[in-house]
């Protein structure tokens, strides 16, 4: 009978984990290899504490008294200086940006990458094609390669990495794009502490949370690489939302001016119960209020001409200095998990027997993206038209659908011919009579649109430009 390492077995008795070798002389040396390295990334001292904090509150809750309404900057009163200090970032290569796609399109009824997706209202892009092609024209108008990270996880890397390939990376340069892997945590049984397993020889593990985005970064060593190459800011985007302005000059430039380690941009919430997370200041920090915390009577507090007090909505679009990342992936400073309880099936050595739990049985730790901001000495909130950045694809009906992010497109699409001077068709309820889609690589904005269009240009069918 094969016994397992010596020191192996040490370490995991130290921490009362002995369970997860049981079985190990019936491995295959190829699942005994990927056990032994499974547990070579798990930091067990690190289990340990979080499990004896377990029913410790992540933080305390605020008061009512320590919550104020954020301070925040209307887009459209930048100045052309601010744009232009923008420019200038971009064209010395001192921004990356950074695309968050670990999961999948499982709420779509999709099984792929949810990055693979197709939203083109005409073209039927994907996701990753509208954000690479977006990436694209930044870099042609710049004259740099900006680099594009993204972010997968252990469901979807294989996969992106083959999608990116057979579509030769649209047109990006060779080495501009980086994949890197979001980070992962076991579970633990809720009771006991104890590491569940997956099946014999394998360790349940589940995506360590949004936040763990910024630590993998740092753990994989592209924080350090950037830096090297003169990257001083990373422009943060969710994969789901196919009309974000990526990396636009004048946020950049109001991100600089202000000396910001974080700026976020912020839609305006349309009605007191919109499920979407607000930014805040909170005992003097910028922060963010789930709406699941928000009680409903403060959700719907107006001011004295009507408006929602707290109204600063969070699409989830960032921008982070590198030095502030480094500060906040290592030391005192790290982003803390948060403990979510959940039901796991898990593979019983005991029994050799895998368990269906009817209860909550096990522990799963997360790391959350906007813990960060409350960890920045000078933050900034630039309000933007959420026509014009906002069309999440995250239901396979209703808010937030495949229809809903397709119309979306087709208007900002619209309203942006007709600033350009075109001719388009609209209907009584204020919608283009056709399909409009614009490609970034034909026009990434406005001003580029009306420098390309000929006079008198007309939409008399379903239109792409590309």
């Amino acid at each position: 009978m094969m016994q397992a390492p010596e020191d192996l077995l040490h370490r995991l008795r130290r921490y009362r984990q002995e369970h997860i070798l049981i079985g190990w002389d019936r491995l295959q040396p190829r699942e005994r290899d990927h056990l032994v390295q499974q547990l070579a990334g798990i930091d067990f001292a690190e289990l340990e504490q979080l499990f004896a904090r377990r029913n410790e509150p992540h933080t305390l809750l605020p008061t009512r008294e320590q919550i104020t309404p954020l301070p925040v900057e209307a887009a459209s009163q930048i100045s052309a200086e601010t744009v232009a200090r923008g420019d200038a970032a971009l064209r010395a290569g001192e921004v990356a940006v950074l695309l968050v796609a670990g999961g999948q399109g499982s709420r779509l009824g999709f099984d792929r990458p949810k990055g693979v997706f197709p939203v083109g209202p005409i073209s039927t892009a994907s996701l990753f094609r509208v954000h690479a092609e977006k990436v694209r024209a930044l870099s042609l108008r710049y004259g740099r390669a900006i680099p594009f990270l993204v972010m997968t996880s252990a469901a979807t890397h294989a996969d992106t990495e083959a999608y990116f390939a057979d579509h030769h990376f649209f047109g990006l340069a060779p080495g501009q794009v980086t994949f890197f892997q979001q980070g992962t945590m076991p579970a633990l049984d809720r009771e006991t502490g104890r590491v569940l397993l997956e099946k014999p020889g394998s360790v349940f593990v589940s995506p360590n949370g949004h936040g763990g985005t910024l630590t993998a970064l740092a753990d994989c060593g592209l924080l350090t690489e950037l830096k090297s190459r003169g990257v001083r800011h990373i422009f943060y985007l969710q994969v789901d939302n196919p009309l974000v302005q990526i990396a636009e000059p004048a946020y950049i430039g109001r991100h600089i001016e202000t000396y910001a380690e974080v700026s976020s941009k912020v839609v305006f919430k349309e009605c007191p119960d919109e499920k979407v997370g607000v930014l805040a200041m909170i005992a003097g920090r910028c922060g963010i209020i789930e709406y699941s915390d928000m009680p409903p009577e403060m959700a719907a507090e107006r001011d004295g001409t009507g408006t929602l007090v707290f109204r600063a909505g969070n699409p989830a679009i960032h921008l982070f200095t590198v030095e502030f990342l480094e500060r906040i992936t290592a030391g005192a400073d790290r982003l803390a998990y948060h403990v979510a309880r959940k039901k796991v099936p898990y593979f019983d050595p005991a029994t050799d027997q895998t368990v269906l739990p009817t209860l909550e049985n096990a522990l799963k730790f997360e790391l959350f993206v906007f813990d960060a901001l409350p960890l920045a000495d000078r933050t900034l909130a630039i309000s933007v038209d959420r026509e014009e950045e906002f069309a999440p694809v995250k239901n396979a009906v209703g808010v937030d659908s495949p229809e809903t992010c397709r119309q979306l497109q087709i208007n900002r699409a619209a309203r942006w011919l007709q600033a350009a001077g075109a001719d388009v068709p609209m209907t009584t309820e204020g919608h283009s009579v056709y399909p409009l889609e614009i490609s970034p690589l034909f026009a990434y904005d406005v001003a580029e649109l009306r420098a390309k269009l000929p006079p008198g240009f007309r939409v008399t069918g379903p239109t792409l430009l590309e």
